[in-house]
């Protein structure tokens, strides 16, 4: 059983950046894929950007040349870095983690298999 514990959200003003943390513990953190996804109000918890064990990453269009995901195998962590922030990204932003092939980044939620609690990002205008 895989353990996933987000940190690092908080309140920013528009074009400010945030660092996201996701902490993993109970499995071999490098035999998944990570995923980042979110959910603002009255919306469906949609994708975000993944990486797979290989490192090979995917973005939704929305973030992509915005955020950066990263992984480090060696502290159990996946990241999300988030620049040029805007109203529109504010979320409860969820960590997940996947079974998956080497180089597969899975975008879907049912492909992924664990879940931690959320951290909220707020973009003030």
């Amino acid at each position: 059983q895989v353990q996933l514990v987000e940190s690092g959200g908080g309140l920013v003003q528009a074009g400010g950046s945030l660092r996201l943390s996701c902490a993993a513990s109970g499995g071999t953190f490098s035999s998944y894929a990570m995923g980042w996804f979110r959910q603002a109000p009255g919306k469906e918890r949609e994708f975000v950007a993944a990486v797979a064990r290989s490192g090979y990453t995917s973005y939704t269009g929305s973030v992509k040349d915005r955020f950066t995901i990263s992984r480090d195998n060696g502290k159990n962590t996946v990241y999300l870095q988030m620049n040029g922030l805007i109203p529109e990204d504010t979320a409860v932003y969820y960590c997940a983690a996947a079974n998956s092939g080497y180089s597969t980044t899975p975008r879907l939620r049912d492909d992924y298999d664990y879940w931690g609690q959320g951290t909220q990002v707020t973009v003030s205008s």
